[in-house]
């Protein structure tokens, strides 16, 4: 277990009332994952757009404004270290969207590395069932 990420846990334990609907854009290379997700995001009332890959994502957000930005670590031609760089240094919104990673890596380097790109959140999905990351990515946004 993580010393870091369980200072970012503790940050997460406020309770939050839902008034507003999130977009958010769920990246992902594994295809049940993401569908599974992206229904749990939906379930809990929230819009969501997927994407397949970083370049996808980077793709659809040319085209599209989101609050949140949720992203596997390991997938092909771009990693979502990679994609969270790109989308925090891109020329755009003023508004960045909250950018969290949702990955099964959970060496303290990687939550090193995703901090330092930008992301707000590390969430490991071996560690959560899929309602409870939701609750945390709500929680983190």
């Amino acid at each position: 277990m993580l010393s870091p990420m369980l200072s970012i846990t503790k940050l997460c334990q406020i309770s939050v009332t839902y008034n507003k609907v999130m977009k958010l854009m769920l990246v992902d290379d594994d295809v049940l994952l993401r569908d599974m997700y992206a229904t749990k995001f939906a379930e809990a009332g929230d819009e969501v757009v997927t994407a397949g890959t970083g370049v996808e994502a980077l793709q659809k957000l040319g085209d599209t404004t989101v609050d949140a930005l949720v992203t596997d670590l390991v997938m092909p031609g771009m990693t979502g270290i990679e994609l969270v760089q790109n989308v925090m240094g891109a020329e755009g919104p003023a508004t960045k969207p909250a950018c969290i990673i949702l990955s099964n890596q959970s060496e303290e380097s990687d939550l090193e590395h995703a901090t330092q790109a930008g992301a707000i959140g590390y969430i490991v999905k071996a560690e959560h069932i899929p309602s409870e990351v939701v609750t945390k990515v709500h929680e983190l946004i």
